[in-house]
Parts: structure tokens; sequence; C-alpha cells
């Protein structure tokens, strides 16, 4: 049987998510009254654009108990594990998201440094390149799954290949942990959380932008961009 790391409790408050600034700041989750509603919103919507079916296509995917809706962010959190990349995480698959965060601002930006790069590099060179990111804090009080526990060559730490990783999230997904603590593979000496139950993203509140530019080498400046 393949291992699973232990449990701990974890208290974690202000930890660091990076997003593109392209994407909005509200949405349909922060006015919802209740899920019940949902069905109204999206024929609604449907009438004049294809937000729903772009923004929420995974929906369904996560139980209804699980939703976050009527507070602040809380399209935010859900836009997150309803937009999974086609190829997935380190340690989500492309059938459902997750919201990835930091506990340290510099760990943050290492790590979406690291894949916005790889992103540019398939289309183009880096230099002269320019990402804007906006920042959301946000908080943990939960028992994750601690794979810190694990060494720096466990193959859950391939600096490419996500085969090994991928597999321990789905069977993580299978007694249905909330979540997974574990060390930035782009940033040493940095740690990461991944959560996968929108409802255990606690106090989620917009904080800075930055911006990053990429000059000769493969590191960018980093612009403190609050406007």
């Amino acid at each position: 049987m393949e291992l699973i790391p232990p449990k701990v409790k974890i208290n974690k408050k202000n930890t660091h998510r990076l997003i593109p600034s392209r994407y909005p700041t509200t949405g349909l989750f922060d006015d919802l009254v209740s899920p019940s509603g949902i069905d109204h919103i999206f024929e609604l919507e449907s009438w004049t654009n294809d937000r729903v079916n772009s923004e929420y296509g995974k929906l369904f995917d996560i139980p209804q108990d699980e939703w976050v809706y009527n507070k602040p962010n809380a399209s935010v959190i859900m836009a997150s594990f309803c937009h999974p990349s086609a190829v997935g995480g380190r340690f989500n698959g492309s059938d459902l998201g997750a919201w990835y965060s930091a506990l340290s601002l510099e760990t943050a930006l290492r790590e979406v440094a690291y894949h916005r790069a790889k992103e540019l590099l398939e289309f183009t060179e880096l230099k002269g390149k320019i990402v804007q990111m906006r920042q959301y804090l946000s908080d943990f009080r939960e028992e994750f799954y601690d794979a810190r526990e694990f060494p720096n060559d466990h193959a859950i730490y391939d600096s490419s290949d996500y085969t090994e990783s991928q597999g321990l999230a789905e069977r993580l997904k299978e007694i249905n942990a909330r979540g997974l603590i574990y060390r930035s593979v782009r940033h040493i000496g940095g740690e990461c959380i991944v959560c996968y139950r929108p409802k255990s993203v606690l106090n989620v509140r917009q904080g800075h932008h930055f911006e990053l530019k990429w000059g000769d080498g493969p590191e960018p400046m980093v612009r403190f961009a609050n406007s």
C-alpha cells in the first residue's frame, strides 16, 4: 500500500496566494444568498453571456455543502476549484482545482514566477515580459496531511514530473482529506498548503498587487504595485 503522510493540526494565518490581476475580483458567489438560488442565476446569466459555463464548469463536481457563498471573495475561492489546469497541479488532477497558498510572500512569489515563466516560454521569449499579480491572504485552522514528513528526494517533490504527487492527491481524495501541507520545490525552506475543500479556506481578503518583469535572466524583477 502506498504511504499516506500523517495528519497535523495547523493554525496558519496570512497565507499568500497570487493570481493574475486580469481575473475579476467579484462574481456570482459573493452575493448568492443560498445554493438554491444558483439555478435562477444561471438561467438569467446564460441569456446574455457564457460566463456561467466558463467560470463554473466544475461547480457541480463540488459537494454543495462545501460551496462558499454570500461572503467577501467567495467567488475567488470557488473559482480556484472550478478551474483546474488541463494537466492539473502538483497535488491535484485535471478533474478539480484546489486552493494553493504559501506560508510566506517570498515563497508565493518564487512559485508563481516559476509557473508564469514556464507558461510564457511555451509561446515566446521571457525578456521584456510583464505579468501583474494580485495577492490574496487566507487563514487555515484544520487537520491537514503533512507531506513535510517525506524527504526532499521523494518523488512527490520531483521538479517537473507530477505523477507521484498527483497519485498521492488521488489517494487523499479517496479518504476525504481536506488538504495537505508540503515543502516548496521552488523556494528552498519555504512551505505551501493545498486545500481541497472550499469551506476550509478562511478569511480571504485582498492584499497588494505585484508586477513581475523579466530581463535577461530566468528570474524576474518584482515590483510592488498597489495601484
